[in-house]
């Protein structure tokens, strides 16, 4: 008799267990950097390294070793994983900056008035290098995840 369940799915587990150590190590990040414990890291974007990234690449490298590269799925996970991964290093950085420009303008535009308005959020997207950080992950853990 076969076992059929979620935790048989070794492309699922990869990438999920990519990004959860991915969001692990951001928050390890955030303890030592900051000397405290912000339980939000756990689930946020932004930071190194990518979890974005981790997930994708993890998720094409475990499909591309269970079905095989020359597969349609790996074709459609490694594309994924290239438009996440541009996604995170292009336009999210940008948001990222111009959201940091636009907190800067209206702290100095409403300096000594209240402003009720809350902040935008200014960790959005990732540097290159938290990308491919990200990415190396993901591939080592789909390889390891998929390793039996």
């Amino acid at each position: 008799m076969v076992s059929d369940t979620l935790l048989d799915n070794h492309v699922l587990l990869a990438s999920v267990l990519a990004w959860a150590l991915a969001q692990v190590s951001k928050t390890v990040g955030e303890i030592i950097k900051e000397r405290r414990l912000v339980l939000s890291r756990l689930v946020s974007s932004g930071g190194m390294p990518s979890s974005h990234s981790a997930l994708v690449t993890g998720l094409a490298t475990a499909v591309g070793r269970v079905m095989g590269i020359s597969s349609p799925a790996f074709a459609i996970a490694a594309v994924l994983a290239g438009i996440v991964m541009y996604d995170a290093a292009g336009v999210r950085r940008a948001v990222s900056i111009q959201a940091r420009i636009l907190n800067q303008m209206i702290d100095e535009a409403f300096q000594g008035h209240p402003f009720a308005e809350k902040r935008l959020r200014e960790l959005i997207g990732h540097t290159p290098i938290q990308v491919f950080v990200g990415g190396l992950l993901g591939i080592c853990v789909g390889l390891l995840a998929t390793s039996y």
